[in-house]
C-alpha cells in the first residue's frame, strides 16, 4: 500500500502576511485532516511540540533545533502577543515527523547538520512500515547556498547510514534550495520544499495552490505542503 507523506514548513504559525495571531493549531489539523500517512514539519516553535500529538492525533517525533526562553510555555506567552513579529528568538524552533502507523515507527535520532557559528540545524529520522525517512530545515544565509548543499549532503548520509540493504529513503523538508537533487533519487519539486524518494516507487510531487491552506481569508504560513505517494 502506497505512504501519502506530506511536508510542510509552518512559518511558526504565521499567516502570509504574517499577523498579530498565531494559527499553528488550525495549520496542524489541516496537514492531517485527509489522513496522511507521514506529516513533516519544520518551523514548529518549541511550546507547540508537546501538543502536536493532541492536535494531529498522529504519534509525534520531535527533534528540536534551538531553544528557546525557559520555561517553553513563556516563551510561547510572549510570543502570542504579536505571533508576526515575535518567533524563534523566543520560543526556539524544532522539526516534527507526524506518523499515522504509530507500532510501525521507531525514532532513530537526529543529528545536527549546521556549521558551527550558524544557526543550529538538524535532521532527524524515523523508520516507518520499512521506510527511512528524515526531516530537514536547511539554513538560509544571503550569498551563502553552499551552507544549505553541505547541510543536504550530510542529511542524506546521515539517511542512508541507517538504510539496511536496499531498504528504502525519503528526504523531506525545507531544503532553502531550489530544484536540489540527489543522484538515484526521484525528482525534486519546482520550490524549496521537497520529498526525495530512494530505493522504491514514488509518485510526482505535488504543490498545494494556496487556496487549500486558506482559512477566513487568510493563507496560512509562507509555504505551501508538499506531497507524494511512496510504493
Amino acid at each position: 500500500m502506497a505512504l501519502l507523506v506530506r511536508s510542510w514548513n509552518l512559518f511558526h504559525g504565521n499567516t502570509l502576511p504574517p499577523t498579530r495571531h498565531s494559527h499553528l493549531r488550525a495549520m496542524v489539523e489541516l496537514a492531517v485532516s485527509d489522513a496522511p500517512d507521514i506529516v513533516c514539519l519544520q518551523e514548529v516553535p518549541e511550546w507547540a511540540v508537546p501538543r502536536l500529538a493532541e492536535w494531529s492525533g498522529l504519534h509525534a517525533f520531535p527533534a528540536v533545533a534551538r531553544r528557546g526562553l525557559r520555561p517553553a510555555k513563556f516563551g510561547g506567552w510572549i510570543t502570542r502577543l504579536d505571533n508576526g513579529r515575535l518567533r524563534s528568538g523566543i520560543t526556539g524552533q524544532a522539526n516534527a515527523i507526524l506518523v499515522a502507523r504509530a507500532p510501525e515507527a521507531v525514532d532513530l535520532g537526529h543529528v545536527q547538520i549546521s556549521e558551527h557559528g550558524v544557526e543550529r540545524r538538524v535532521c532527524q529520522a524515523v523508520r516507518v512500515a520499512g521506510i527511512v525517512v528524515v526531516n530537514l530545515h536547511a539554513s538560509s544565509i544571503d550569498n551563502r547556498p553552499e551552507l544549505a548543499v553541505a547541510e543536504l549532503e550530510r542529511a542524506r548520509v546521515f539517511a542512508e547510514s541507517l538504510a539496511a540493504p536496499g531498504e528504502p529513503v525519503v528526504i523531506a523538508g525545507d531544503f532553502n534550495l531550489v530544484e536540489h537533487a540527489f543522484d538515484g533519487y526521484s525528482s525534486p519539486g519546482p520550490g524549496i520544499d521537497h520529498i526525495l524518494v530512494h530505493g522504491t516507487g514514488s509518485t510526482q510531487l505535488k504543490v498545494w495552490l494556496a487556496d487549500r491552506r486558506m482559512q477566513n481569508g487568510q493563507v496560512l504560513s509562507d509555504h505551501a505542503p508538499v506531497e507524494l505517494r511512496v510504493g
